[in-house]
């Protein structure tokens, strides 16, 4: 039954998608496209072999790009998971949404300032990309982290998906090794690795709805805390340690050896049915790396800080709509965008009645000489974490990524092209940029009515 929430008058059916000369004229019904979103939970930017990383071993997801795009500007939503998941699944911005922070959050009493009244949960009345393609006829899976509120109300069965595998309120498993005690997760036999499990759950769902359309969400865990590793993989990256420098956590490197096993069985699976090349594959990050655990170098720190390192991550498009597959695009991105491309890809139309931050990325994956409209980038947490994040605002335009910071109202810029790791701040140099660029911050939070931290008395 169509979600009331989605559309209101005559139902429309999507009969074929015509996009930029490559995505083929075809009918839905005889040759549906499917979307598999994969999200890694606290990776970092420089993290896969193919970003950088000459220590970490992630071959499926080195593999993964040089069949689609690579993007090495993507961000994440937030410089945390909860505000990130939500907009990727809406595609609208966290501060919009009133989910600034990881739920529960956490208070400073020590502070100045104090957090907002802000939104624990995904609320229903906003409108999901599984929401979207499940009334249009899509089987939805979620198989992984949910974190988006408590359940049954606010889970996923009650944000478009069919089934869910492993999402709960938790921001992160008790363990990595069956027994899990996840609710919503059965136990497989003692030691199964919970992102083997994942990837199981994964291939089985895409191998039962190969003959119709779906959307794969698959959330993983990893590699978030606890840092739980494979024994026999931690031992191989120990061995490895000698002479390594910014990236040397053999248990991290271990999970992360895991994680690419899992997504490279998902690829699998895509091609061992015949359908990777009418699926779209998103695979991409929560949020940045966690300092201490891997290294975000050149980047400034990591997760839940206010800096590039908090919020850059990685980003591939692969599979359906790609043109000249390989290719590595500069290009800013962000998680937001995810929502408005899949929605072209498939062929739906986005809800009127839902205004998205996000832009389709179509253009640049099916055209190698396309670019996107120039536009702002924002990030807004008006929050305290232990990452290193005071409340703060952000925007990103061109080269430049300006920082206004609550506590004592503070601006920083930076040149991102020039210094990616932010240790030249350039705002009294740059007066004009930065006036302008504070400006339109002030001028968006009015917009998106974000939320503001409160200064205590």
């Amino acid at each position: 039954m169509l979600n009331h929430r989605l559309y209101t008058g005559v139902i429309v059916v999507i009969i074929c998608v015509a996009c930029y000369g490559i995505f083929t004229v075809q009918s839905i019904s005889a040759q549906p496209f499917n979307v598999v979103v994969m999200l890694a939970d606290d990776l970092g930017a420089h993290d896969l072999g193919i970003d950088g990383s000459v220590w970490h071993e992630t071959p499926h997801l080195d593999a993964l790009a040089h069949r689609g795009v690579r993007f090495t500007c993507g961000y994440s939503a937030c410089t945390v998971c909860s505000p990130s998941r939500a907009g990727l699944l809406t595609g609208r911005n966290p501060a919009r949404l009133h989910l600034t922070d990881w739920i529960a959050g956490h208070d400073r009493p020590d502070a100045p300032l104090s957090p907002p009244n802000w939104t624990k949960q995904l609320v229903l009345g906003e409108i999901t990309i599984a929401e979207l393609l499940h009334a249009s006829g899509y089987a939805t899976a979620s198989i992984g982290k949910w974190h988006l509120g408590d359940l049954p109300e606010f889970g996923p069965l009650k944000q478009g998906f069919d089934c869910n595998r492993g999402g709960t309120h938790r921001g992160q498993p008790p363990n990595y090794f069956a027994p899990y005690k996840i609710s919503t997760l059965s136990d497989g036999p003692e030691g199964e690795y919970l992102t083997d499990r994942e990837a199981s759950e994964s291939v089985r769902f895409i191998q039962e709805n190969q003959n119709s359309p779906f959307f794969l969400y698959v959330p993983f865990h990893a590699v978030h805390s606890p840092i739980q590793a494979k024994p026999n993989r931690i031992g191989e990256f120990k061995a490895k340690a000698a002479g390594a420098r910014t990236q040397s956590t053999p248990a991290y490197a271990a999970m992360l050896s895991s994680l690419d096993d899992a997504v490279g069985r998902i690829v699998d699976a895509l091609d061992d049915c015949k359908i990777f090349d009418r699926t779209l594959v998103i695979f991409t990050s929560d949020n940045g790396g966690l300092q201490g655990v891997t290294s975000n170098a050149p980047l400034r720190v990591g997760k839940g800080s206010a800096y590039e390192g908090g919020v850059r991550v990685p980003f591939i498009v692969a599979g359906q709509g790609i043109s000249a597959p390989g290719r590595v695009c500069n290009e800013p991105v962000t998680g937001l965008d995810i929502f408005p491309t899949i929605a072209e890809v498939v062929g739906i139309p986005l809800p009127r009645e839902s205004v998205l931050d996000g832009k389709s990325l179509v253009p640049i994956l099916a055209r190698p000489d396309a670019h996107l409209e120039k536009r702002d980038l924002f990030w807004h947490y008006p929050h305290y974490h232990p990452g290193g994040a005071t409340p703060y605002s952000a925007i990103r335009r061109d080269r430049w990524r300006l920082i206004e910071f609550f506590e004592d109202n503070r601006i920083e810029l930076y040149d991102i092209e020039s210094d990616p790791g932010e240790s030249k701040e350039c705002s009294d140099r740059e007066g004009d940029t930065t006036a302008v660029m504070a400006q339109s911050l002030i001028e968006w939070r009015k917009e998106v009515g974000a939320q503001q931290p409160i200064r205590k008395p």
